[in-house]
């Protein structure tokens, strides 16, 4: 491919499609960016056009809209469309472009979390106890049975909401019921996995991968509950902050050596190598490091976070793992640290109001404000989603960073707004 001239088509219309489209657009090798279908905030960046008139799970009509504008590299944000086989569509009918993102059988990795644990089990990367259960009643005999405290995780795709942490066993008999039986997740709930819960921290890994060779990103952390102090249901991420504390350089290279090289030699050896970015979620347990789950994609907030942090081109990046010569690519990080805080819609992630104007003030260099759930509806900003827009902020120290974060939070005006005051707070103790 001529090192000149990348004609991007970006699926997605989240925080990290935004962060992605930001980042792309200051690379000389990067032309033009079309979002399908983006928001209100891919909608201002350079080089970048919107287009809303595509479904993102319409292959054909997408492949269509390539071919006419001379696409060369496609980068799926979401993991529906990858586990929907997005990348082996485009490899089977279109030539000429590069498609960063795993095939739908690498997919699985996330599209399928009994099919990931049993990968783990197979290949001895450390996780949590578990059982995988297809049959109600099979899984609640399973939960009587049973002394330690439980997670229990619908199997499919839940947009992030699919995870339960009971507190009590009645709680448990709950969760399994209202997944299985009464289908909160749909046919993500068809089958689930019980496993042992883990206590220590959190964190996660983004790594960019050619099939073979793996260089990752500073680890970052979430923090998943709606309020302060993790109180609250599960949401899809209220915040991030990178690099994390956790995890001192020696455990890195630990989780390099026993789990990120593992799965991605695994991935090839089975067959199904992975190209793109692999989301490892670990918790950090007196035992050592341990997987909690993998994503295929980049995560969303982190990446939010992480692509700021990013001196590298990324599309040299995403190109050096499509065309498999990721080994002779070096990957630069700042040294500085980031934190973003989401701004989310009142009521999420139960019922919330959309279509309410939004108002943002200038901010000033070092913060960025990435849109999520927002439209722009002729020249007026409306909200359009649950997590609506992330206020992100980098400095020389944490501190630093969660500070001019929240400065920038003070710049974001709509109504019923809400947001974790505490991001990053445990670090900073």
């Amino acid at each position: 491919m001529a090192q000149q001239g990348l004609r991007i088509l970006l699926i997605g219309n989240g925080g990290r499609e935004h962060a992605l489209a930001w980042k792309l657009s200051i690379s000389l090798r990067v032309e033009h960016i079309y979002c399908v279908p983006g928001n209100g905030g891919t909608a201002g960046v350079d080089k970048v056009t919107n287009i809303s008139t595509i479904a993102q799970n319409d292959f054909a009509a997408l492949a269509s809209f390539a071919e006419e504008k001379g696409i060369n590299l496609l980068v799926p944000g979401p993991e529906a469309p990858l586990v929907a086989g997005i990348v082996d569509y485009f490899q089977q009918n279109l030539k000429g472009v590069e498609c960063f993102g795993p095939s739908a059988s690498a997919a699985r990795m996330e599209g399928s979390k009994t099919f990931s644990k049993d990968f783990m089990q197979r290949h001895n990367i450390p996780t949590a106890a578990y059982r995988n259960f297809n049959n109600y009643d099979e899984a609640q005999e399973y939960l009587d049975s049973v002394d330690h405290d439980v997670v229990i995780k619908a199997s499919g795709l839940a947009a992030g909401k699919g995870v339960i942490i009971p507190q009590s066993r009645q709680e448990a008999q709950d969760a399994l019921r209202e997944i299985m039986l009464d289908k909160e997740f749909g046919a993500a709930g068809d089958e689930v996995v019980i496993e042992e819960f883990l206590e220590g921290d959190e964190l996660s890994i983004l790594t960019f991968s050619d099939g073979k060779t793996v260089r990752s990103l500073p680890p970052a952390q979430d923090h998943k509950r709606i309020y302060d102090n993790d109180q609250g249901p599960n949401t899809g991420g209220m915040g991030t902050y990178a690099p994390t504390r956790i995890a001192p350089k020696e455990v890195i290279d630990q989780i390099h050596e026993t789990i990120l090289q593992p799965t991605i030699d695994g991935m090839r050896e089975e067959g199904f190598r992975h190209v793109g970015v692999l989301f490892t979620g670990l918790m950090m347990t007196k035992s050592g490091p341990k997987v909690l789950e993998y994503n295929v994609r980049f995560g969303d907030p982190e990446t939010q976070s992480l692509l700021p942090l990013l001196e590298s081109d990324l599309a040299d990046l995403m190109l050096a793992c499509t065309q498999g010569h990721l080994s002779e690519v070096e990957l630069y990080i700042s040294t500085k640290s980031a934190a973003t805080v989401v701004v989310a819609a009142g009521g999420y992630p139960g019922v919330y109001a959309k279509g309410i104007e939004m108002k943002l003030d200038p901010v000033p260099e070092g913060i960025v404000l990435f849109h999520a759930g927002t439209a722009l509806v002729g020249n007026t900003l409306k909200t359009a989603g649950g997590r609506v827009i992330a206020s992100t902020a980098t400095g020389d120290t944490l501190e630093e960073a969660v500070k001019k974060a929240y400065g920038g939070v003070g710049a974001i005006h709509f109504d019923k707004m809400q947001y974790r005051k505490d991001i990053a707070a445990r670090a900073l103790r």
